[in-house]
């Protein structure tokens, strides 16, 4: 499986970006696809994740209520709305795929994962 990651960029504080993540093959319906992202010497950090089947998502705490995460069938792409981005949501976000949904916020399990994309926030 092939993750290719797109959408990041530049953005002041306050605004919005829309990362994209398309698979190279449709997800089944036990796949979950979501987002992890790593700032210069931080670790990675789950930021939200979608249930390809029942449409369940998962949020970051830090995230919730800024993010959201949604699905599209026809392309076999995931994508991430952030709105109110702060400085502290510059990062390298990555893309990922896996089977299943337990434990959703740890990086060991997610299986197959895309080259990233740079968001970087300034003020």
């Amino acid at each position: 499986v092939q993750l290719q990651a797109s959408g990041g960029g530049l953005v002041q504080a306050g605004g919005s970006l829309r990362l994209s993540c398309v698979s190279s093959t449709r997800p089944f319906s036990s796949t979950a696809m979501g987002w992890f992202r790593q700032a210069p010497g931080n670790e990675y950090e789950f930021v939200a994740a979608i249930n390809w089947g029942d449409l369940r998502t998962y949020y970051a705490d830090s995230v919730k209520g800024r993010f959201t995460i949604s699905k599209e069938s026809a392309e076999n792409a995931v994508h991430l709305r952030m709105n109110s981005l702060k400085l502290d949501d510059t990062a390298r976000y990555y893309c990922a795929r896996r089977v299943g949904s337990s434990r959703v916020t740890r990086r060991a399990d997610w299986n197959s994962w895309g080259q990233g994309t740079q968001v970087t926030v300034s003020s």
